[in-house]
């Protein structure tokens, strides 16, 4: 693999910051912090597209006795097969439920998704993560 040098002027201060930061996640050079921070980038660049294809999970926590919280879940998830390809299922208390799903479809629509999920009566919280589905 060939490689290109470039050079990045950083001010002292944030420089030890960044030192400080490579250090603590374990990188053993900069160059290869650098590389990852642009890499995330272009990916976070390419997933806030509409039309892009992306992979990721949306991660959610409900309280399983509220309302019909888990029957929402489950017709809502049955009707998206399409876009929720996998899910796992944590009993994680008495009343609360974890629940994994992988998802892959259309930026906008992934997000469309995620953001009825977390709006179903008795989700306390959801997170998506995703990313391009071709890294």
């Amino acid at each position: 693999m060939t490689v290109e040098r470039v050079g990045v002027s950083f001010e002292p201060e944030l420089l030890e910051k960044f030192d400080d930061l490579i250090k603590s996640k374990g990188y053993t050079n900069r160059s290869e912090a650098i590389r990852d921070l642009v890499r995330k980038s272009i990916i976070e660049a390419h997933i806030e597209s509409e039309d892009e294809d992306v992979i990721g999970t949306l991660t959610i926590i409900y309280d399983h006795d509220v309302g019909d919280v888990t029957n929402e879940l489950q017709h809502f998830q049955h009707f998206h097969l399409s876009e929720i390809i996998a899910t796992s299922h944590v009993h994680v208390e008495k009343h609360n439920c974890l629940e994994v799903l992988m998802v892959r479809g259309k930026a906008k629509s992934i997000r469309k998704l995620a953001d009825h999920i977390r709006a179903i009566r008795g989700v306390k919280h959801g997170e998506l993560v995703t990313t391009k589905s071709s890294v």
